[in-house]
């Protein structure tokens, strides 16, 4: 009971053999069973009077269609047209900015919230916080100021004093000077006079005594010249230690004032509120947030571009997107990053778009185009597309009625076919037929009808 479908599946793979790999000898003997069947078939009973003789053309050209034997394949026409090329990207929206606005003192919130949603101008107040004693600090810190800028006045004004005692002490020294060298030539003489027996001792005496007064009345003058010194850089350190006490005032109201500023958080930039500002009474801390506010003027569109087609993408470029609500939007290319992501080997691209009435979200996903320089392409049905043994993608041409493999590049797909790069500017691609043809075969071909 097996035999026969075994015989069948036999019979079946014998021809399927054929059909695929061995077509040339399959086509040998179906024509060689053709004429077979028009030698023994029987003469039509036909009068001779219905019988139309034949021509010489029409005789030589049923001849030549009874010997060609080559394999009829369809082609297209096609030249190459330079079309506009872009780069398609799955993306998403992401606003300019969003801040987290934070407290950075302590304190409790005195200012009614503003609710979620709001739009917020640029120096708006956000929260408010209790001064405490804040105000007194600075009160106190003024005070020290004060006082410390009156030191400084005062000291200011000793130095001109102690400065007009230095002339007046180094003339006293010139004068005692004087007086020295006065009272030694007058000892030296009374000396001598005392040596020769012309002068008494007394004198002698009272000369050098003299002298010893001189040299006393110096060393006070010089006493006086460095104590006006020193009086001159005690007014000095004095007005030094005031600036110094003026610096550490100044600093304080520094500290104060910046302090007081800490209680209210104002808005870095104009945007929206994402969430309620800090509730009245609220206890806020360093760090606590205050609000969140997000910039969607413009607006930024981000994808991920392959790094095989990174380098077709220039900043600049224009570019548009079609969101998920089905609006399109414009912009161009204003970022293109220089690193990779470690995981997905993409480069991360930011595409800038006003969105001045903010009907664009942050988030919304986005299929984006980024115009590229133009390229030679032909467009043709995506079924003439194959394959050649080594796996490559390309199409099937015919040159001087023998089939060449040409790869091609796709550069997109459309409604009305995909346009492939690659091909000589202008070649008959064929369209049907392809998948039964190699490199090599000489064929007939027939062109497309225009209206296909």
């Amino acid at each position: 009971m097996r035999l026969f479908p075994l015989l069948t599946a036999a019979l079946v793979s014998v021809a399927l053999y054929f059909v695929v790999l061995d077509r040339e000898a399959m086509s040998d003997f179906a024509d060689r069973f053709v004429g077979f069947a028009q030698e023994v078939a029987p003469e039509p009973n036909v009068s001779p009077t219905e019988i139309t003789p034949l021509g010489d053309a029409e005789i030589a050209a049923a001849a030549a269609a009874a010997d060609d034997r080559r394999i009829r394949v369809v082609v297209r026409r096609s030249e190459a047209i330079v079309t506009e090329n872009a780069v398609l990207l799955r993306g998403r929206t992401e606003a300019l900015r969003l801040v987290e606005v934070a407290s950075e003192t302590s304190g409790r919130i005195i200012s009614t919230p503003i609710r979620a949603g709001a739009f917020v101008v640029d120096g708006q107040v956000m929260c408010e916080l209790d001064p405490g004693t804040s105000q007194t600090a600075l009160e106190e810190a003024g005070a020290r100021l004060a006082e410390a800028q009156a030191r400084v006045l005062e000291a200011e004004a000793r130095l001109p004093e102690a400065q007009a005692r230095l002339p007046e002490a180094r003339a006293m020294l010139a004068q005692a000077e004087a007086q020295l060298v006065s009272a030694e030539i007058d000892g030296n003489a009374a000396s001598r006079l005392n040596e020769s027996g012309f002068g008494s001792d007394t004198r002698a005496a009272s000369a050098a005594a003299g002298v010893a007064a001189a040299q006393a009345s110096v060393e006070s003058a010089g006493a006086g010249v460095q104590a006006a010194d020193a009086g001159i850089q005690s007014a000095q350190a004095n007005i030094q230690s005031a600036m110094a006490g003026v610096r550490a005032a100044e600093a304080s109201v520094t500290r104060a004032e910046e302090a007081i500023s800490l209680l209210t958080i104002h808005a870095p930039f104009a945007g929206l509120l994402e969430a309620d500002t800090a509730e009245l009474g609220s206890l806020m801390r360093p760090g606590a947030i205050c609000a969140t506010i997000i910039q969607l003027d413009p607006i930024k569109l981000v994808g991920f571009v392959p790094e095989a087609q990174v380098d077709r993408v220039r900043l600049g470029a224009t570019a548009g997107a079609q969101l998920a609500s089905g609006d399109q939007v414009q912009g161009e290319v204003t970022f293109l990053s220089r690193s990779a992501d470690q995981r997905t080997r993409t480069f991360r691209v930011e595409i800038t778009v006003p969105n001045s009435d903010l009907l664009i979200r942050d988030g919304q996903t986005a299929d984006i185009l980024i115009q590229t320089e133009g390229t030679p392409a032909h467009l043709l049905p995506a079924s003439s597309m194959t394959l050649n043994d080594a796996g490559l993608l390309g199409v099937r041409i015919v040159v001087d009625d023998v089939v060449e493999f040409v790869a091609v590049q796709m550069i997109r797909d459309t409604v009305r076919g995909v346009w492939l790069s690659g091909l000589p500017e202008m070649a008959d691609v064929i369209v049907v037929g392809q998948e039964y043809v190699t490199a090599g075969v000489e064929v007939a071909i027939v062109l497309e009808e225009l209206t296909q």
